[in-house]
């Protein structure tokens, strides 16, 4: 099993990267939360490795953090939730807003999360409640520092969510009503992560 690796980044998408270890190339499927703090290509990059094996494959997690490893293993031990709904979660919501969503039953909040209902968020809230008061580093976020202008990062979210599986209208017509919402500057995460949600109201 692999559990860590650590090589040059050759490749990184919002979905995936790939980590050149040696000169083998290992791709690693990760999500947006750790996309959006990954260094630049050809630099060093550690992450921690879930290795999850299929009767046709073999798939690598990556995640920077500890904190995201033990989040998504949590979340794929809730019966009907497999490494791509976790991912998904992992993407839509940071650690401690799962956290507080799940130790408040907040099912609502679980729900806006693309590919998860109701039944499932409710799954999460009735398995995980005492578990996730274990994960590592879990504590208030810090506020966001200002983000760059609002075109340039429109334009990082669009691709964000496209490489996601969006369709494009769908994505410009989602981030269109998160910029007019918007009340002030939005960090990239933000403004993906409210797409998101903008996505799964339909």
């Amino acid at each position: 099993m692999i559990a860590f690796l650590t090589g040059r980044l050759a490749f990184k998408a919002p979905t995936h990267l790939t980590l050149d270890v040696q000169g083998v190339g290992y791709e690693v499927h990760i999500p947006l939360s750790t996309y959006y703090s990954l260094p630049n290509l050809d630099e060093v990059t550690a992450l921690n490795i879930h290795t999850h094996l299929r009767e046709d494959a073999i798939q690598l997690f990556g995640f920077l953090s500890q904190s995201e490893k033990e989040s998504f293993l949590l979340l794929t031990s809730v019966s009907g939730i497999g490494p791509k709904l976790a991912l998904s979660v992992l993407s839509s919501l940071s650690i401690t807003d799962l956290v507080r969503a799940i130790q408040s039953e907040d099912v609502e909040k679980l729900a806006t999360v693309p590919g998860i209902g109701k039944k499932s968020a409710g799954r999460i809230t009735l398995e995980l409640k005492d578990k996730v008061g274990k994960i590592q580093g879990v504590r208030p976020q810090a506020s966001t520092p200002d983000a760059p202008e609002l075109d340039g990062l429109y334009e990082d979210a669009l691709s964000a969510l496209i490489n996601l599986g969006y369709r494009s209208q769908d994505a410009k017509e989602a981030l269109t009503r998160v910029t007019k919402a918007a009340t002030g500057s939005l960090a990239l995460k933000d403004l993906i992560r409210k797409g998101l949600t903008e996505l799964a109201r339909g």
